[in-house]
């Protein structure tokens, strides 16, 4: 038996040893990080916010760390093609995610997916948050959130509302007004924003939540009008909009937002580092204009912070789905 005890302690302090140089390995991978160029995966198609905001980042943090981010677009099923690429990735820092609010809505309007979201992503830093536009079609005799409301409550079921699609964040933000303000209205599904805005300048839809970016135009040459913004607090692109909550229903808030997500293990030094660096750059001046110029704000935060948003958000669009009767798929 007192033969076996040498044997015993030699394991023991082989595998300190062992775990010593993988943690000595690790911090120098970290410190070294990064070493080649990083892929930073979106799932929408060029030209949408968190695409937009990646490439906005993207130069700022290869002259901050040495190395080339290279925008990856990966559009497929809400985000869920991109974000699957991800959670698969070796959790190294070389694959990282750029996504929007979708993150937190595939949960509730797909009935499985290939990845537990909370499980298998870890937060590195918020990026934006942006909120969407009441607006109504011109000839609409609504001037106000109250008129709006006045009028669809005189007629139940009578008024029509346009969405990027079913589950989109723009149905999310529909269903989030509905209820708020307990109309009676037919949503919509287009197959995404332009389709969605086009049938309500046409006069064919009544009206939508539209992502302030994509309605500037329209509401400047008259085709929209606005009504109120859904977001915290009024926005510069829109300063005459009130919000939902000034116009009545307080509390109310509901944005689109994007963040940046690793692999589940990935290194906290190296999530450290990314988040260091892409706070820098959401403080500095001319990406702040750039951003709130498409009706955008920055929305550094700790990686914690955006992890306790996440589950915060999914169970706040789990309860809207519910409520709202959106069958998950």
């Amino acid at each position: 038996m007192t033969s076996k005890i040498p044997l015993l302690l030699t394991g023991v302090l082989t595998g300190m040893l062992c775990n010593s140089a993988a943690v000595a390995q690790r911090a120098d991978e970290a410190a070294n990080y990064p070493a080649r160029p990083v892929r930073v995966v979106i799932g929408f198609t060029p030209g949408g916010q968190p695409d937009i905001v990646a490439r906005l980042l993207a130069p700022k943090l290869s002259a901050a760390l040495g190395q080339q981010f290279v925008i990856d677009n990966r559009p497929g099923a809400g985000g869920i093609t991109a974000t699957k690429i991800v959670v698969d990735a070796q959790p190294d820092g070389y694959t990282i995610l750029g996504s929007s609010s979708a993150i937190a809505i595939t949960p509730a309007v797909f009935a499985k997916l290939p990845y537990d979201t909370v499980k298998d992503v870890i937060g590195i830093s918020g990026a934006y948050s942006a909120a969407y536009l009441l607006a109504v079609i011109p000839a609409f005799n609504a001037k106000t959130v109250q008129e709006f409301v006045a009028l669809a409550k005189a007629k139940p079921g009578a008024l029509n509302f346009s969405s990027a699609g079913n589950g989109s964040g723009t149905h999310f933000a529909g269903e989030m007004v509905k209820q708020a303000t307990q109309i009676d209205v037919v949503h919509v599904p287009y197959k995404g924003i332009p389709e969605a805005l086009n049938d309500v300048v046409g006069g064919r839809v009544q009206f939508t939540l539209a992502p302030l970016g994509a309605s500037v135009a329209l509401v400047r040459d008259g085709r929209l009008r606005g009504l109120a913004v859904t977001g915290e607090k009024r926005v510069a692109i829109y300063p005459d909009f009130p919000t939902m909550a000034e116009s009545g229903y307080p509390g109310f808030r509901w944005d689109s937002w994007g963040a940046f997500y690793g692999p589940a293990k990935m290194p906290r030094a190296v999530v450290n580092k990314l988040n260091r660096e892409l706070a820098r750059a959401l403080n500095e001046p001319d990406i702040q204009q750039k951003m709130s110029a498409l009706g955008m704000e920055p929305t550094p935060s700790t990686p914690e912070a955006l992890d306790k948003l996440l589950a915060q958000q999914i169970a706040l669009t789990q309860q809207l789905a519910k409520k709202a009767g959106i069958v998950a798929r």
